[in-house]
């Protein structure tokens, strides 16, 4: 359904250590995700993901959209933007995990979209 929370993503300068310390404050599950130094994170009621390279980051909320295209149009008829930075990764990632775009509301405030993979 458009519009429920998917996941979260946490932005951290060192993955490892971000590791450490979630699993060490949570007890959350890591594996490897698909680039090359980020994690995603079993986590007791939603799944989430963290990325390396992203000193002072903040985490950011990603919610499901069935139309990535249709709603980044949405986005900017409404006021806001979207981020262009690639997080959608090449084919084979995106069929499994789908596509991801961070964007901003009409006030600046990060928000990301989440597409998942056909079939999901």
């Amino acid at each position: 359904m458009a519009g429920e929370v998917a996941f979260f993503e946490i932005g951290v300068k060192d993955t490892q250590r971000g590791r450490a310390f979630y699993e060490g404050l949570f007890g959350w599950r890591f594996e490897p995700a698909p680039t090359e130094s980020g994690f995603v994170i079993q986590a007791p009621n939603m799944p989430g993901g963290m990325h390396g390279g992203d000193a002072g980051g903040r985490p950011y909320v990603f919610f499901r959209v069935d139309d990535m295209e249709v709603a980044l149009s949405r986005v900017r008829e409404l006021g806001g933007g979207v981020e262009e930075v690639d997080v959608d990764g090449d084919a084979d990632s995106q069929a499994r995990f789908g596509r991801f775009k961070i964007c901003r509301d009409d006030q600046g405030s990060y928000f990301g979209l989440h597409e998942p993979p056909r079939g999901a």
